[in-house]
Order: C-alpha cells, then sequence, then structure tokens
C-alpha cells in the first residue's frame, strides 16, 4: 500500500506526495509524457537523446550533477517508448536542492552546441555498441517494424538509424524541448521523509513559475487487427540460432493486462514453468527460454524467445512452442500453475516496494493512467485472476494470425 496526497499546480504540474518518515532520504521523481512513439518517423531517437541532453546542463546551471554530489544525492534516468522519467536520491534535508536542479532543467536548458555534440557522439557510440555490434542486439531493430506497420512502436527507443540522431540539428532538439518538457505534460512524485505541506512549498516556489505551454496532442495511428502470421529470416554472427515470436495483446492499462502477464509467467517463469521444464530441460531443444509482456501503454506485445540447441532447425522450435501453446489453448491451465505465479508476483511487487524511489516512480506511472489509485489495485487484480480468465485470453492470443515469427540463424550453423 502506497498512501499519498496530490495537488496541482497553476501551470498544470501534477503534484504526488508519498510521506515515509522511517528513512532518511526524499526522492524526486519526474515522469514527462513523452516517449519515442511521440516521435516523428523521419525524426527518430530524439526522446532518449534528451535523456542525456538534460544532464548536460540548464540555463542556469553548467553541471547537473555537481550541486547534487555535493549534498550527497545521486540521479538517474530512462527512457522507454511511452515515457521519460528522471529521478534523484537526496538526504532529506537537501531535498531543497533537488528542487532547484529539477525545475531549472525544466525551465530551460542551456542548449548549448558542443553539449549538443557531446551527447550526440555518446548516444551515437551506444547505437553502434548496443545495437549494431552486439550479437542479437539488432533484434529489436528488425522485430518491432515487422510487428508493427502503422504504429510509431515499429522503431525502437534509440531509434530508426544512427542517421537520424547525426542529422538532428539544434533548432530539432529545441523543437523537442519546448513541445514535450512542459509542467502541464509532467508529473512530479516526492517521497520520503518530506511533508504535504513542505513539498507544496517547495513546489509552488520552485516550479510555479515556470509558464504552461500547450499540451502536445497525441495522434498517434492505432495498429490494425493482424490478419495473417508474418515471418522474417535473418542471418547474423551469432553462437546460436534463436526463435523470437511476439503476439499483440492489450496495454498496461487495460483490464486483461495482468492476466496476460501471469500467462507469460506461466510459460517460463521458473524450472517448472511450462516451456522451461518442457523445451529445456525434458527435450533440449532449447538452451534458454523466455515469455515476457512489453507492458507498453499503447497495445503491446507477448514475446517469446529462446537459444536453440546445435541440430535443432528453427522450424522445428518453434513447432515445439506450439504444441505447448495449443495445449494451454485446448486445456487450460492448472489451480496450481496459477497460484504459483500468484505467488511470484505478489512477492515481486511487495519486494519492489522496500525501496522508497520504486515506489515513488510506481505512483507516477500510475498518475499518468488518470487514476493514481492504480498503484494500490495491482494486488487485488491478481488475486482476481482465474483459471479461466487465463483460458480465454490464451485462446485469444495464440492464434497463428496474431504471431509475427522471427528466425535469428547464426551463420554455419544449418
Amino acid at each position: 500500500m502506497i498512501p499519498y496526497s496530490s495537488f496541482e499546480l497553476s501551470n498544470g504540474l501534477k503534484v504526488f506526495v508519498h510521506e515515509d518518515s522511517t528513512v532518511q532520504i526524499a526522492v524526486l521523481n519526474i515522469l514527462y509524457d513523452v516517449g519515442s512513439r511521440d516521435e516523428r518517423p523521419d525524426k527518430t531517437g530524439f526522446a532518449h537523446l534528451f535523456e542525456h541532453l538534460m544532464f548536460g546542463g540548464s540555463v542556469n546551471i553548467p553541471k547537473y550533477d555537481e550541486p547534487l554530489q555535493l549534498v550527497g544525492g545521486e540521479n538517474n534516468a530512462f527512457t522507454n517508448a511511452d515515457i521519460t522519467n528522471y529521478y534523484l536520491t537526496v538526504p532529506a534535508s537537501n531535498i531543497e536542492t533537488g528542487f532547484w536542479l529539477e525545475s531549472d532543467r525544466m525551465l530551460s536548458l542551456s542548449f548549448d552546441p558542443q553539449v549538443l555534440e557531446v551527447q550526440r557522439k555518446v548516444v551515437i557510440e551506444e547505437f553502434k555498441q548496443r545495437y549494431l555490434n552486439q550479437p542479437y542486439g539488432d533484434v529489436w531493430l528488425k522485430l518491432r517494424p515487422l510487428v508493427y506497420t502503422t504504429h510509431s512502436y515499429q522503431w525502437a527507443t534509440i531509434g530508426k538509424a544512427i542517421s537520424h540522431i547525426e542529422n538532428a540539428t539544434l533548432d530539432d532538439v529545441k523543437e523537442f524541448f519546448f513541445k514535450y518538457y512542459l509542467p502541464n505534460n509532467a508529473i512530479l512524485v516526492v517521497a520520503g521523509n518530506v511533508t504535504v505541506d513542505q513539498v507544496k512549498q517547495l513546489s509552488e516556489k520552485w516550479f510555479g513559475p515556470i509558464p504552461a505551454g500547450k499540451k502536445p496532442a497525441r495522434e498517434i495511428p492505432s495498429e490494425p487487427v493482424q490478419l495473417s502470421k508474418r515471418v522474417l529470416e535473418v542471418k547474423a554472427n551469432v553462437p546460436a540460432n534463436a526463435l523470437y515470436k511476439a503476439y499483440h495483446m492489450p496495454g498496461r492499462f487495460d483490464a486483461d493486462y495482468y492476466t496476460y502477464d501471469l500467462l507469460s509467467d506461466i510459460l517460463s517463469r521458473g524450472n517448472s514453468s511450462r516451456l522451461y521444464h518442457t523445451l529445456v530441460h525434458q527435450k533440449q531443444i532449447f538452451t534458454s527460454i523466455s515469455s515476457f509482456t512489453m507492458g507498453s501503454i499503447d497495445p503491446g506485445l507477448l514475446i517469446i524467445s529462446g537459444r536453440i540447441k546445435d541440430g535443432i532447425a528453427l522450424a522445428d522450435a518453434e513447432h515445439e512452442v506450439n504444441l505447448i501453446l495449443n495445449v494451454i489453448m485446448k486445456t487450460g491451465v492448472t489451480e496450481e500453475e496459477l497460484q504459483k505465479v500468484k505467488n511470484q508476483a505478489l512477492s515481486t511487487i511487495e519486494f519492489g516496494e522496500v525501496e522508497v524511489i520504486n515506489r515513488a516512480m510506481n505512483l507516477a506511472f500510475a498518475a499518468l493512467s488518470g487514476d493514481a489509485e492504480l498503484v494500490n489495485q495491482e494486488e487485488d487484480r491478481i488475486l482476481a485472476i482465474t483459471t479461466e480468465d487465463i483460458h480465454r485470453i490464451a485462446k485469444n492470443i495464440f492464434k497463428e494470425n496474431n504471431a509475427s515469427v522471427m528466425y535469428y540463424e547464426a551463420e554455419n550453423k544449418n
């Protein structure tokens, strides 16, 4: 349970406060309602580039990290298809430093051309190292456009191509910042050893003067229903053949989301799970296999992926996966299986909420849905799921016309 209070500033910044007097720290988490899905198809990777640029100095503070380190603070950030999230932790007595730093870079970055060049090089190097020069690194660069033909989830957060970052101009950067980095396009969560009155005073002082902008209208085309199976064959210099199979499913705030999530756990969470036990332990067709849900806000994916043992054809490995999925579609799952993954999911939630920073992030993301109370409903929603619910969605999602498959073949293996 995460108790919280909330208020909204006149400029539209939504503020949530989670008091916890048992800790000595305070956390500021700022979620900006912008991710790679909001980018133009010809200018991708900007949301991720901005994650880097936001640490390159603002109007009044040349180096973001230095003042924070001087008061014993730490910070980090992440970007995905839906959001860009910044967070910092400081001793509670130094919380105002966090407000000063975050409000100043929300007001305006320095837009120093040298900073852009430095961060551009960092992102390009990341693109090369993680996505182009690493075994299986380009999986999402290839799988996403196979699965999504219309929606902007069709490109990875890093972007479609290095050239989009290479060609980004300072005007492009300014346009993106002033369109999305607005108080009325953000959610601030302050958690830890703080009080609501204290946070109200500091929020008004530091964020209140920042003018609101025109909240960007989100006009992302919906992905049409997939009508037939899609297959992509790839060859690369990798250690082993790999199979990737993606199925369309509802988004993160859909009523059935947790049912799909538990289904993915039944398939591959733990050594006794359906896929692992049969295909890795018993038949030894895969050396590893997993399934997971993307957790995206718009309709997302349930992914099954695995590395295949030498000598096994990719099509045969997929057939073995399908046999297991077909059994679930036909007969469903057992009460024992469902209870096991429920227990695991509930333990994960409880363990995660030990850390104040995780509570702050979860509260911010729930607030993005329009109903922050969702953060306290996860356990009840998981407990309410039945074997009938699992069977119902399995029959729907695992139809072959809903599948996109990538055969990732190791050169000289077959």
